[in-house]
Parts: structure tokens; sequence; C-alpha cells
């Protein structure tokens, strides 16, 4: 069996962006496409509404054949509170994807996929998403297609954002990678854009991109909706 692999990229702001082009154009010079996780707001300190120059890449990125995803609408989570979608209710989720959805589409970059911030959407969250239009949800453990009713399984292997990004941590993601493509399955990259500044997970989503694509040869993918299949091709 082929293997897929998606590579997306979460975390995107003003201060992370010069990582996250510089990231972007080693994948493109790789030929491979990115998923692009963007939060609209970041509590009282962020607003991708304020920020030209993100809005602006974003744009660029997509033209460029590059997916973008809603990351959450207001995530603002700390170490003690639960990321945004985790425990959330419908109601509370329906008005919470709304108010992104009508963000994200002010600024042209209104999107259909979804993931919720950590990978983590309540059964709340879940049952929200189709009413609000939204046709994927990519949560830790697979890719949700909301209008198939299908799922498409696959553990997000994450560096940041959440999740550890410790050197022991970037080696262990590499090899999760290659035993996942070696059996043929769905492998689902992810780094946190403010991890960038460090070589280890930089360097960690780079090798574990070469090793699926050098070794196993397979069908790139983004987070995005096609009426073929569950995950589009690139």
């Amino acid at each position: 069996m082929t293997p897929r692999l998606v590579v997306s990229l979460s975390g995107l702001r003003d201060s992370t962006l010069d990582g996250a082009v510089d990231l972007v154009g080693e994948l493109e010079r790789r030929s491979v496409p990115v998923s692009l996780l963007v939060a609209p707001r970041r509590g009282h300190e962020y607003r991708l509404a304020d920020d030209r120059g993100t809005q602006d890449w974003l744009r660029h990125r997509r033209r460029q054949g590059d997916a973008i995803v809603l990351g959450g609408y207001d995530d603002a989570a700390t170490r003690i509170r639960r990321p945004e979608f985790a425990s959330i209710g419908p109601a509370e989720a329906t008005v919470r994807l709304t108010a992104a959805d009508r963000l994200m589409a002010d600024l042209g970059l209104r999107t259909r996929a979804f993931a919720p911030p950590r990978w983590n959407a309540s059964p709340g969250c879940l049952e929200a998403l189709p009413t609000v239009g939204f046709r994927i949800c990519a949560d830790l453990g697979g890719i949700h297609d909301l209008v198939r009713g299908s799922t498409d399984r696959g553990r997000a292997l994450s560096i940041g954002e959440g999740f550890v990004a410790d050197g022991w941590w970037c080696r262990a993601l590499v090899a999760a990678a290659g035993r996942t493509a070696a059996s043929g399955g769905l492998v689902r990259l992810n780094v946190s854009a403010k991890q960038l500044h460090r070589s280890a997970p930089r360097q960690a989503l780079l090798d574990a991109v070469d090793l699926v694509v050098d070794k196993y040869d397979p069908r790139l993918a983004r987070y995005e909706w096609s009426p073929v299949a569950l995950v589009g091709a690139a």
C-alpha cells in the first residue's frame, strides 16, 4: 500500500512568520505541499486582521497550492487551560466557528478544513462543524470527512503547540514517521512555527519528510476536502 504524507505548520503570526517562510521554502524545493493552520486571534495580544504581512503571505501560499486550515478561533490556551475546542458543546462551538469563519472570509482566507488547537476536538465541536459548512476535521487520531461521515486514521505527529519539542521527541517523531510510512499508513507531520528558531524541531520535520519521501515515495496530500478522496492528492 502506498503511504500518504500530509505536512502542516501551526502557530502562524507576525512573530513567527520569518521561520515559517524559510521552512515552507525548504518544503517547496522538495515539491511537498503544506497545510497552514491559522487561528485568527490570540486573546488580546494578536489579531490576524491587524497582521497584514501574515495575511499577504497566506494568500500567496494558497495561490501556490498550499491549503489554509482554520486552526481555532481565539486560541489563548495556556498550560492550565484546556485547548479551545477540547471540551466545548455544540452551541458554543457553533458560535466560535461561525465567528472564525466570518473573520477568515473577510480576510480572503476562508476554508472548509478545520484542525482544533492541539488536535483536540470535542464531540460537540465535531457535531457543530458541518452545520457551519466545514467538510473535514483533522484531529489527533485522524481526518474526519464530515460530508461522507468517514474517518481516515493516522495519528498527528507534532512538535510544539502543546506537544514536546525536546531533542528526544524530535528523534522519536522521525522514527515514527518512518514506521508509519513503511506500513503504508497516513503520515501526518506538524511543527509549530514558534519552534522554528530552534534547529532541532526544524531539522526533525525536514528529516522526517526526507525519510518518507525518499524511501517510500508517498502520495502527497493536504488537509482539504475532495469529492474524490478524503485527503486531496497533490
